[in-house]
């Protein structure tokens, strides 16, 4: 079994592990760790998710005195997860994350991860095990040469070495443990060197063989996290060699965007696109959408955190951010809305735009010459003559109003979202205008194809009722 990646996760596993990151950088441990483990229950090779796991139930029981001494509350769970090693690792695996979870370096309980990770094929799970036990105590030697002799076992003899250097900080007289980084460093020389393997061909053997591999990646599509770090580290070099390049900041950008680091990936596209002298509308467009996904998964975080527990000590703080965030956002919406326009003041996709978005800040009077001149695009002609009904409505400029829409319901055959929409706002404008017949009128051609439609069926039965 190989280890997964967040590539690698289904869609659902991977917006909970998205969300386990978010909450972790919001300090909700707690809420971390319940998310983290419904996500390792079904894919237990993902190691990067039992890494932030151990980490978020580190940052939840700090300061708090383990109970892990002799004989520990948690006896029957060792021995429950003891007994599914065999049968079933993966369950076993699930069985011991949740002493874990509030004894995070228990060594019997990571040692029981060890033997369970082993037996389900998982040996980078049982190095991280390992590796965590020794994080809890650093001088303890006897675990650290389980660790020196797994990563021998299992192929990492350079990782060897240093266990073995470190044991012989601890203990210089230690003769094992001097023999032991010997015979691993001799290994890793015979690696490096591919002495040990069959299929060793010229490639893997010629001077630059580091330059074909990255020229090699970068040909392919889909890259894995390594891959596209390897990347990284090869177009910075050439961004800073040629800081004018707007291929090289351009390729940067859609690296750190397919990694998932947002922040950094919009800073290139606007530095690439800067190099253009902003003629490029791609990626300025590209980091703008980047800038609007950042306040996305920002309020989607608290809020998710506010669903599942809203007693929570901060919920205060986090509406509070999520207000502030909501505001940035639509302004920043705005902005780009009104640059786009400014560059090319002809483009009527850009003029609805700005005007959605001036609808959107209630900003109804800036937004109405923009709707005026979009609406001459076919393309968005009924959205922007919809846009426009509000604004009169919101201007109170009724009889405007009722025209618009009118219009606009006249030249839409079918009833559907966008011409419910148009009709239901018509029969509101009727309403403010005191034309009570007709706003009903409108209501019941909604009534008639679509009883849930908002509040249509609660206004056509009252006026029987009233009559």
């Amino acid at each position: 079994m190989a280890v997964k990646t967040e590539k690698d996760l289904p869609e659902p596993h991977r917006s909970t592990w998205l969300k386990a990151l978010s909450a972790t950088q919001l300090r909700n441990y707690g809420y971390a760790v319940q998310l983290l483990q419904t996500v390792l229950k079904t894919h237990p090779d993902f190691l990067a998710g039992r890494q932030l796991l151990r980490k978020a139930a580190l940052a939840k029981n700090a300061g708090k005195k383990s109970m892990l001494s002799g004989l520990s509350s948690a006896s029957f769970s060792t021995m429950k997860a003891q007994g599914l090693i065999k049968k079933d690792p993966v369950a076993a695996m699930d069985a011991v994350e949740k002493i874990l979870e509030s004894e995070p370096y228990s060594p019997q309980a990571n040692m029981l991860l060890r033997d369970a990770a082993l037996a389900a094929n998982l040996p980078e799970v049982a190095a991280f095990a390992l590796e965590t036990i020794i994080e809890g105590n650093q001088k303890d030697t006897k675990t650290m040469h389980e660790l020196a002799k797994h990563y021998v076992q299992f192929g990492q003899p350079d990782k060897a070495v240093e266990v073995y250097t470190a044991i012989n900080v601890i203990i210089p007289n230690d003769l094992t443990a001097v023999k032991g980084g010997k015979d691993a460093a001799a290994a890793n020389s015979m690696l490096r060197g591919g002495w040990e393997r069959e299929d060793t061909t010229y490639r893997d053997l010629i001077k630059n063989k580091e330059e074909a591999i990255s020229l090699e990646q970068q040909g392919r599509v889909v890259r894995s996290e390594d891959m596209i770090e390897h990347l990284l580290v090869d177009l910075h070099a050439a961004a800073e060699a040629d800081p004018t390049s707007v291929d090289n900041s351009r390729k940067i950008a859609e690296l750190y965007n397919q990694k998932g680091d947002l922040a950094s990936a919009e800073q290139w596209y606007t530095y690439a696109a800067s190099l253009t002298g902003n003629s490029d509308l791609a990626m300025l467009r590209k980091a703008a959408d980047l800038r609007i996904k950042q306040f996305d998964m920002a309020i989607a975080a608290r809020q998710e955190i506010l669903e599942a527990t809203p007693d929570v000590p901060e919920a205060a703080q986090y509406l509070e951010e999520i207000e502030s965030f909501v505001i940035q956002r639509a302004e920043l919406l705005l902005s780009d809305a009104r640059g786009r326009v400014e560059g090319n003041p002809t483009d009527l996709q850009a003029r609805f735009e700005l005007g959605e978005n001036l609808v959107t800040a209630h900003k109804y009077q800036e937004a109405i010459p923009e709707l005026q001149k979009a609406r001459n695009n076919p393309n968005v002609r009924i959205r922007s003559m919809g846009l426009l009904g509000q604004c009169f409505m919101a201007r109170t400029m009724y009889d405007l109003a009722a025209q618009t829409l009118s219009e606009a319901a006249a030249e839409l055959p079918a009833m559907d979202a966008t011409k419910k929409d148009i009709i239901y706002t018509l029969g509101l404008v009727y309403e403010k205008m005191s034309r009570l017949d007709d706003s009903i009128t409108q209501m019941k051609l909604i009534y008639s194809v679509d009883y849930g439609y908002r509040d249509v069926a609660a206004r056509v039965e009252g006026s029987y009722a009233g009559s």
